[in-house]
């Protein structure tokens, strides 16, 4: 449906961030994607391909469209599950040849707020669901606790804030902290696949300074990746990074065409 092309501006005030990647075969993913969109996916230093998958909290407030003021925008907390993907498009002009953008395919979005489940329903792609969400600050301790009415998303995870140089998590393939940081999420798009059109939908989000910092995570429950083409997996925490205090935003969504569909 044309109302679902993500047609209002978006505006928000993220008080806390957190988001866990986490790492898989290629293969598993790859069956999530649609189509136009390619796996984006990192090589570790013994070779092995993974493509990764991320879970992101998010507490923020002021949510609203655009064109309204701060203070009638609402306080919320959502849960998001996320594929790293990459699209390809045509570079329109004379340079010629093709640009990737980097984004992630929604594969579940949740939130406490009826009304915001329906309007997201109706105005995005993002699958919005209803759960009972929470976050909690303690001096330098965040606990995020999801409830999932079917329970197939159910999150329980506690972050230590304060730990400087915190390394990377037990088995993360990434080689350097610079490498993760790459999977770090939020990434600058979204996609989706169009099926009128055939070409994908594209979000872009606009945000303030985004200094994701590394965070030590305990995470004692996360039933998203018991089910569907997870099942039998082993998911790898791949990295954990938290920001707070950041204005972000996104822009309507516009339909483009995958490099090569063109005439």
């Amino acid at each position: 449906m044309r109302i679902q092309q993500h047609p209002l501006p978006m505006r928000a005030h993220f008080t806390d961030s957190l988001v866990l990647t986490y790492a898989f075969p290629p293969h598993v993913l790859r069956s999530l994607l649609t189509p136009g969109l390619e796996l984006d996916t990192y090589r570790a230093p013994d070779g092995t391909e993974y493509g990764f998958a991320a879970v992101a909290v998010v507490a923020m407030r002021g949510l609203r469209p655009a064109f309204l003021p701060p203070w009638l925008g609402t306080a919320q907390v959502m849960t998001g599950y996320r594929v790293f993907a990459r699209l390809s498009v045509d570079r329109v002009g004379t340079a010629g040849g093709t640009r990737t953008l980097r984004g992630l395919r929604v594969l579940r979005s949740q939130t406490s707020s009826p009304l915001l489940a329906a309007a997201g329903t109706l105005l995005t792609r993002y699958g919005y669901e209803r759960a009972v969400l929470g976050t909690r600050r303690v001096g330098d301790r965040l606990d995020v606790a999801v409830r999932s009415e079917d329970g197939r998303a159910d999150l329980r995870v506690r972050a230590a804030l304060d730990g400087p140089g915190v390394p990377l998590p037990e088995g993360s393939p990434f080689a350097t902290a610079r490498d993760a940081r790459r999977f770090a999420g939020p990434l600058p798009h979204t996609f989706e696949h169009d099926r009128s059109s055939g070409d994908v939908l594209v979000v872009k989000a606009l945000r303030t300074s985004w200094e994701p910092r590394p965070v030590a995570v305990d995470v004692r429950r996360l039933t998203f990746f018991r089910h569907g083409p997870f099942r039998g997996t082993r998911p790898v925490l791949a990295n954990a990074f938290h920001v707070a205090g950041v204005d972000y935003g996104w822009h309507p969504g516009r339909l483009v065409t995958p490099a090569g569909r063109r005439g």
